[in-house]
């Protein structure tokens, strides 16, 4: 069998099993409502959670920046493509998360990527939360260490391995809010265990950076975790800030090795100076406009109480992630489709994403939505989801 014959009879089984995924086409700017094809939804499926993505002073900010810098960054940031702009906001960004240093990344992947290959390699051993995102377990693949994976935010299976581990250097990594389940990693214990087995910790906090803690620098702050219980954070720009992009904070060597060893940091283009500059402005209006995170905070409640009150088969979360267990992947697509007909955009989440049966849909709140619209998707859910034939 040829490699293309392979990939057509391997996306015909996708669609048998429902796994198959299609893009759809977003005709209109990110909110709590957008356009597709004419048609405009209630959008319950966005990491936009402070709704900051289409502020007016984040675009002026962008603009401004476009006229003064141009739209691409020209090269790598070792090359010429390091502009003022980006090194503004990697200092207001180690100034936010209260940490030495920040390092700017394209994406989320690429940062994870560059710091657990910069970190350790094939004597050494890389200790990660099966439900960590797909980012995190390519890196510790593609580091060339030893891979050992524990059990979902369970504390003593990873004491076990470490114990057991006669690797070189360890280093712990972990997400901070695990992005398809809403729940939070026990980042306190694992920092002691960090320091009691000698390894590093590293935190991916893409889902928790602006939502969490009392200024909105996220999990670590929420915990009250300095730099030297949890050296290294990664954090997202294009979830909560609104913007793209993200970041890698610590102390200086770390940083400076990033520098001068992350490859994913070295051989890629800067992104455009714009976005450092409309970051900025959505960084300054996070620490603000702190009514955003309060909202936000009050619209989880009153969801959770709706959903308790409707006996929906929602699971344990207290974020703005909030996963609706649906188990069989066609019934997830199918009570979607259902919703879409309905004006609603949500997700279904189905495997390789999550593991076997446990396809979702993946509901996610923004300060932008109103107790009404989520009301409104509360009475839907609760009718959709008793109906008999929703899978059909």
């Amino acid at each position: 069998m040829s490699i293309i014959e392979r990939l057509k009879q391997n996306l015909q089984e996708r669609e048998t099993k429902a796994l198959y995924r299609r893009r759809k086409l977003i005709q209109s700017p990110q909110g709590v409502r957008v356009c597709i094809d004419g048609r405009e939804y209630l959008n319950f499926c966005s990491n936009d959670y402070l709704g900051l993505a289409n502020h007016p002073e984040v675009i002026k900010s962008f603009q401004q920046a476009a006229n003064d810098f141009g739209v691409g960054s020209g090269s790598a940031h070792l090359i010429n493509g390091h502009s003022v702009l980006h090194h503004e906001l990697e200092e207001a960004l180690a100034e936010f998360v209260n940490r030495p240093r920040a390092l700017l990344f394209s994406t989320g992947y690429m940062a994870n990527l560059g710091v657990v290959s910069t970190l350790v390699g094939r004597s050494d051993a890389v200790f990660e939360d099966r439900l960590n995102h797909a980012s995190l377990i390519d890196a510790g693949i593609l580091s060339r260490a030893k891979l050992q994976r524990y059990a979902h935010n369970d504390v003593n299976a990873l004491q076990q391995l470490l114990i057991s581990s006669q690797a070189k250097e360890k280093l712990i990594v972990t997400d901070g809010i695990f992005s398809m389940d809403g729940d939070v990693a026990p980042v306190s214990d694992l920092s002691r265990l960090a320091q009691k087995y000698d390894a590093l910790l590293m935190v991916d906090d893409a889902h928790g950076i602006g939502v969490l803690g009392q200024r909105g620098a996220g999990l670590l702050e929420q915990e009250n975790l300095n730099s030297q219980q949890v050296p290294i954070l990664m954090g997202t720009l294009g979830k909560a800030l609104g913007t793209s992009g993200a970041f890698v904070a610590g102390d200086d060597v770390l940083i400076e090795s990033l520098i001068n060893n992350a490859r994913s940091y070295i051989y890629t283009t800067a992104t455009p100076p714009a976005i450092a500059a409309a970051t900025l402005t959505s960084l300054q209006l996070l620490q603000t406009e702190s009514w955003r995170r309060e909202k936000l905070k009050q619209l989880i409640q009153h969801f959770r109480k709706g959903a308790n009150e409707c006996s929906l088969p929602l699971m344990e979360s207290a974020t703005a992630i909030q996963p609706l267990l649906i188990g069989n992947s066609s019934k997830a697509v199918a009570l979607s489709e259902r919703l879409k007909k309905k004006g609603y955009l949500i997700s279904a989440i189905r495997p390789p994403t999550v593991p076997e049966e446990t396809a979702r849909l993946r509901i996610t709140l923004s300060a932008e939505h109103s107790e009404e619209q989520v009301d409104q998707l509360l009475e839907t859910l609760a009718i959709l989801i008793n109906m008999a034939d929703y899978d059909g």
